[in-house]
């Protein structure tokens, strides 16, 4: 893979993690706001917020039986991105872009009995149940089919996935790596660089366990699968046919979905990739041939309506899925289902 980049600021030298040549990049200390985007990299009922919200204005749970703090959404976040710094060392780094999703609304001991209309702005206190974010990282990044796509860590904490009523117990967290394609804000997630069950029970194993994901992570051979997407094409009768397969999928007993490989799209997010495909600008193709890079990024579009809890798996699937359906297309037949 020739074409993955870093912004160049002194002379080139070979990386180890990357496998290609590549340069340095300059140290920027004073990173600029962000310029807003108008397409958020997931939706569902998520609001942006940023670190001092978090930070100030937001209590941290605590695992109920023993009183014992957990990990809070602030910590998770600058153990992420310290792991980044320390291993992109010399990338430029942005800061964390930041969404939430079911807020928790309580009351500070002292106004237990307070009734709801008498409770002053001091008294009440809130956090998120659900919490995701993106860190880019701008100087690594490619091209593919006019599509900047950036480097992009993250992570997912959700509490509902954790039982807070019981003793202080290892905490779970989801961490990637991947790419931000910057046209739609869709992000790429590939197996090497996804983990999905992450258990630590503090921030020294959390910081230890991203730096092994980001180790592990081979950008290049990311970036080439994508690229492979774009040199397969399928008619509309062929894109028809796997979108009715997928709506057959659901309905099917389970001792028949597991001998298929997994499909995590939903129904409705079967229906928005077929809206897209007619009257998105960017990926639509109605009335023509698509090819499998603009089929991923339609199965990754609607991957943005998903909960944050389930966003991750979903984009890993759809990976999974226009991968494994572009192969079937050359006659492999793991996949040869959707388009038998």
């Amino acid at each position: 893979m020739e074409n993955l980049m870093i912004l160049p600021a002194v002379e080139p030298k070979r990386f180890s993690w990357l496998n290609e040549y590549a340069t340095d990049a300059e140290v920027i200390t004073d990173i600029p706001q962000r310029e807003k985007r108008n397409n958020p990299f997931i939706e569902a009922n998520t609001k942006e917020v940023d670190l001092s919200h978090l930070t100030n204005d937001c209590i941290v749970p605590v695992f109920s039986k023993d009183n014992e703090l957990t990990i809070s959404h602030t910590a998770f976040i600058e153990t992420v991105a310290e792991a980044v710094s320390m291993f992109y060392n010399g990338e430029s780094i942005e800061s964390p872009d930041i969404r939430v999703s079911h807020i928790v609304k309580g009351r500070i001991p002292e106004a237990i009995h307070k009734p709801a209309n008498q409770l002053l702005e001091s008294d009440k206190t809130i956090y998120y149940e659900r919490m995701m974010f993106c860190i880019e990282i701008p100087t690594i990044y490619e091209t593919i089919d006019g599509n900047k796509l950036t480097l992009t860590v993250g992570g997912v904490r959700a509490y509902n996935t954790m039982n807070l009523y019981s003793k202080k117990t290892v905490e779970k967290f989801k961490v990637f790596v991947g790419f931000r394609n910057l046209v739609c804000c869709n992000l790429c997630v590939s197996s090497d660089g996804y983990v999905g069950q992450l258990e630590v029970s503090n921030t020294t194993d959390l910081f230890r366990s991203v730096l092994d994901m980001l180790h592990n992570y081979n950008p290049a051979r990311h970036i080439h699968l994508m690229q492979t997407l774009g040199n397969t094409t399928m008619t509309e009768h062929q894109f028809c046919q796997i979108l009715g397969k997928m709506r057959l999928y659901q309905a099917l007993p389970q001792k028949i979905q597991r001998e298929i490989p997994r499909l995590l799209i939903t129904d409705t997010q079967i229906n928005s990739v077929a809206k897209a495909y007619i009257s998105d600008p960017d990926f639509g193709s109605y009335g023509s041939d698509i090819d499998m890079w603009k089929f991923y990024n339609l199965l990754t579009g609607a991957n943005k309506s998903s909960y944050i809890d389930s966003f991750l798996d979903r984009s890993l699937n759809a990976t999974e899925m226009a991968l494994g359906i572009n192969s079937a297309l050359h006659g492999d037949s793991r996949y040869s289902w959707f388009i038998d």
